[in-house]
């Protein structure tokens, strides 16, 4: 599971979860939110990173975090390209 703002070079390295990050100086926070917002924000962005790592990818797949604003309801983005679901023997051993 990668946290990181360079999408394309973390999808051609091969990462298999991905999660996107603000920016290059701020990866987990961003200055211009309020100090509210932005721990919401980072907040919104560990549970989507715990959501990555319980989901079962074949590729990399790119799980994008919802903006950090509390008019918004808080629901739960779906991951950019679509995880293929488990087999019935993957199932069985778990």
């Amino acid at each position: 599971m990668l946290l990181c703002n360079l999408i394309s070079i973390a999808e051609r390295v091969g990462a298999p979860r991905i999660v996107p990050t603000r920016g290059i100086p701020y990866p987990t926070g961003d200055p211009s939110l309020t100090p509210e917002a932005e721990k919401e924000w980072r907040r919104r962005l560990l549970e989507r990173a715990l959501e990555a790592l319980q989901t079962v990818v074949h590729q990399p797949t790119v799980f994008q975090v919802g903006p950090a604003t509390k008019a918004q309801p808080d629901t739960k983005a779906e991951p950019e390209t679509k995880a293929e679901p488990e087999t019935k023997a993957q199932e069985a051993h778990a």
